[in-house]
């Protein structure tokens, strides 16, 4: 039986991202019932990862000429088997280095380095979608003070809202829309500011007080709900689960409810194979005035909330381990239902040492 075989040792990079808790979940309940042990690894070491893994080391940046060293001194004296990255910054890294650590025994869960620098580059992504001819936002990339306003002007911007993003950026920095409406009372007393909003006034402030003018994507608004997707691809199964992301806080879903839409789950499977993408991943999509789904970026590692299609009954993470190990993957997967996903504020509580009474 799967379950007796002897413990698998995983390490997972990032354990200080919010998305730790889940990842771990999905590994120590795998459908197959196989014992697991879990090395995390982060820069830092106060982080509640730390504490939920088995065992915990702390390393450089990934950019740190000593990153990959240390991570494979780390993989080669515990016998890991398979890194997870989880944050944007390694994966980057990791998947120009991945020959290096598979030489040694280490298979990393991460695509080839040209997948993964196409995906991570919003623009270049557009670009993509527009050359395999499936939906994606009307976008210009700007590189001066004036390109920036004439595309934000043909955009329509101040009758409508124009969104500015850096072409590669994660967790939404950089990310703002252009409106040109005040705040009014109402808005001031009922809504939570959430710093995406700026007046074009505001953004060319900021713009001009750095060194150099950035490199800047400006798209079109979309004003529908958005979605993002869980997708798995193998050797024998390709899978996208969409959900539909209810409720957003600073770039993290908080509430998702699981949605049967086969045309983004087409346009992810279509746009991740051109790509080159493997393993477990993420496309995020929002609904255009007349309900087209266009595409926003791609998330080619392990998403923050993909714990949530672990109970529509689909663990990706887990089929991306058992990819690795060459074990089989069934074709037709298993029968995957609807589900619904909240996220809550938790934490853990560490002791101290013992103090006096004073």
């Amino acid at each position: 039986m799967v379950g007796s075989l002897s413990k698998l040792t995983l390490l997972v990079t990032g354990v200080g991202a919010p998305g730790t808790a889940g990842t771990l979940y999905a590994l120590r309940n795998n459908p197959d019932g196989r014992a697991v042990r879990v090395i995390g690894v982060d820069m830092e070491t106060e982080v509640a990862g730390h504490f939920l893994v088995d065992e915990f080391f702390q390393v450089p940046a990934p950019e740190d000429p000593t990153y990959i060293h240390e991570l494979l001194r780390i993989c080669t004296g515990k016998s890991v088997a398979i890194v997870l990255p989880q944050t944007t910054r390694e994966i980057v890294r990791l998947s120009r280095c991945k020959n290096l650590l598979e030489r040694e025994g280490v298979r990393v869960m991460v695509s080839d380095s040209s997948a993964i620098e196409l995906a991570n580059n919003k623009w270049a992504l557009i670009e993509k979608f527009k050359e395999l001819g499936l939906p994606r936002p009307e976008a210009c990339l700007s590189h001066s003070e004036g390109e920036l306003l004439s595309m934000v002007h043909d955009f329509g911007y101040p009758r409508r809202p124009v969104v500015v993003k850096p072409p590669v950026s994660n967790g939404m920095r950089g990310v703002r829309i252009l409106r040109s409406e005040p705040w009014d009372v109402c808005r001031f007393l009922t809504e939570k500011p959430t710093g995406l909003e700026i007046s074009l006034e505001e953004l060319l402030r900021v713009l001009r007080s750095g060194a150099e003018w950035p490199e800047l994507l400006v798209t079109e608004y979309l004003p529908g709900p958005e979605y993002t997707v869980d997708a798995f691809i193998g050797s024998h199964l390709s899978i996208a689960l969409p959900r539909l992301r209810e409720i957003i806080r600073s770039g993290i879903t908080f509430r998702s409810r699981s949605e049967s839409r086969d045309d983004i789950s087409n346009y992810t499977l279509q746009a991740a194979k051109a790509i080159g993408l493997r393993y477990a991943f993420g496309f995020q999509f929002k609904l255009d005035e007349q309900g087209i789904p266009k595409v926003l970026e791609s998330n080619p590692r392990i998403q923050g909330t993909m714990i949530a299609s672990v109970f529509s009954g689909a663990n990706l993470i887990w089929y991306g381990v058992k990819e690795l190990l060459g074990e089989p993957v069934e074709k037709d997967g298993p029968k995957y239902h609807s589900a619904c996903f909240y996220r809550f504020w938790g934490g853990l509580g560490v002791a101290g040492e013992l103090v006096d009474e004073i």
